[in-house]
């Protein structure tokens, strides 16, 4: 692969250049040199090594794989005065209108629709006038920390407006500050000092009735947001974890806030203020609900219906209910037809004194 084409070659000269070539790739022969004196790499195709357009009596090169144009080397965005989107013009200015020019302003390098001078009433394309000089893009070869650059090209002068719109509003908002907090200062003086008492004992009405408004960070649906919750226990009372200072006696939760066993099981429970969280479900709603919950359990297990609680509470309520309004039905009638055939005695005169005392 890396010899010279020639006209014509023989069976055993074509042996021989195949031999050597194998060899050359294997690195048992020393690799071909170019007109420069370098090596040339064994495994190049020969149809890269000797293209069609050269020459056949010239030697093996990579010369015409070279590039033409000096390469650049990288610079830094420090190094090199470079602004973003700078132009620079060409000192030759066309006389007259170019084919394939922009037929607003005349220039060769852009089109009418990219062209950002002013409109012409007439264009240079018609007037052969003022034809605008060719526009050069500087380019500037930057390394990767110049091309990432992002404030590349910005002129701090620019941000002086932002900082004076800015300082102009701070200082407007503190006017206006200053404007409130005398007026509140004089309303005050104004003001009689029992009408002051008043407002205080108002305020501390209103803390008394919202029981301390704790804001705090609440998680929603929506990846959470600061809301407004209210305590409901006053600060006056004392925290159920404090009602026993004993290592032993009932565990609190902080994290669910949540104490299940009484802390003061020796004292008397009409006197007692917390008497765990256990006493609220034998309480209330919660024996209604346990009630609800046992008779959907067994009556999907003896296949009365196939209705889920968790799936259709709704639906498992009104049926609970049903159930509980036929029972009361069947127990009053048959209370009735028992009252019907043996008769009701309490419902007669009452028994003699006499009787009642022998």
């Amino acid at each position: 692969m890396a010899t010279a084409s020639v006209g014509f070659m023989s069976r055993k000269d074509r042996r021989k250049q195949f031999e050597l070539e194998e060899a050359r790739k294997a690195g048992l022969a020393p690799a071909e040199v170019d007109k420069n004196g370098k090596e040339i790499n064994p495994h190049i195709p020969q149809c890269l090594l000797t293209p069609w357009y050269a020459k056949s009596q010239e030697q093996p090169s990579l010369k015409q794989h070279q590039e033409n144009r000096k390469t650049q080397e990288p610079v830094s965005i420090e190094a090199c005065d470079h602004e973003s989107g700078a132009k620079t013009y060409h000192h030759h200015q066309a006389e007259k209108y170019r084919k394939g020019a922009c037929q607003n302003c005349g220039a060769m390098t852009h089109d009418v629709k990219t062209c950002i001078e002013r409109p012409r009433k007439v264009g240079a394309k018609h007037t052969n006038k003022n034809i605008a000089p060719d526009e050069r893009i500087k380019s500037v070869e930057l390394d990767y920390d110049g091309k990432r650059d992002r404030w590349n090209g910005y002129d701090t002068s620019n941000y002086r407006s932002v900082m004076d719109r800015f300082d102009a509003k701070e200082d407007a908002r503190k006017k206006y500050l200053k404007e409130q907090h005398l007026k509140k200062l004089e309303e005050k003086k104004n003001s009689d000092g029992d009408e002051e008492e008043d407002n205080d004992l108002r305020v501390d009405e209103s803390k008394q009735r919202d029981f301390g408004r704790v804001t705090k960070r609440v998680r929603t649906t929506d990846g959470g947001s600061t809301g407004t919750v209210r305590n409901l226990r006053i600060r006056e009372d004392t925290a159920k974890y404090l009602q026993n200072l004993d290592v032993h006696s009932a565990y609190y939760d902080p994290k669910s806030r949540s104490m299940r066993e009484d802390p003061l099981p020796h004292e008397d429970p009409n006197e007692s203020f917390c008497m765990g969280d256990n006493q609220y479900r034998n309480s209330g709603q919660a024996l209604e609900f346990k009630q609800l919950y046992t008779y959907s359990y067994e009556a999907f297990e003896k296949g009365l219906h196939d209705i889920h609680m968790q799936a259709a509470p709704s639906q498992t309520e009104l049926i609970y209910k049903r159930c509980k309004v036929g029972k009361e039905n069947q127990r009053s009638q048959m209370k009735e037809s028992i009252m019907a055939k043996y008769g009701n005695a309490a419902a007669k005169d009452d028994i003699p004194r006499e009787l009642l005392l022998g």
